[in-house]
């Protein structure tokens, strides 16, 4: 069977199998996964939920902040801080 036709059988409830299987490392029975049997399966959950699940809801997804550098709704008086500090050089 072919990658694309494992893919075309998926459901969630096998994508959530799968997901629990890379977290553990091992499958449902005990069994260890592999290295290879790791990343087929996340090659899998990753093919399946591009086509199913909306971007911000992906496997490991971080979505942009809109100021990169800070946390969200933190600005300069909140820390505490001036944005227009001036500079002295001693």
């Amino acid at each position: 069977m072919s990658f694309q036709a494992v893919l075309e059988n998926l459901n969630p409830e096998i994508v959530a199998s799968l997901k629990r299987a890379i977290e553990l490392g091992k499958w449902p029975n005990g069994e260890p996964l592999s290295a290879e049997q790791r990343q087929l399966c996340a090659e899998a959950v990753a093919a399946w939920e591009a086509r199913h699940v909306e971007a911000v809801d992906r496997v490991g997804v971080v979505p942009p902040k809109a100021t990169p550098c800070a946390d969200k709704g933190e600005t300069g008086d909140e820390r505490g801080q001036d944005d227009d500090q001036p500079l002295n050089w001693v």
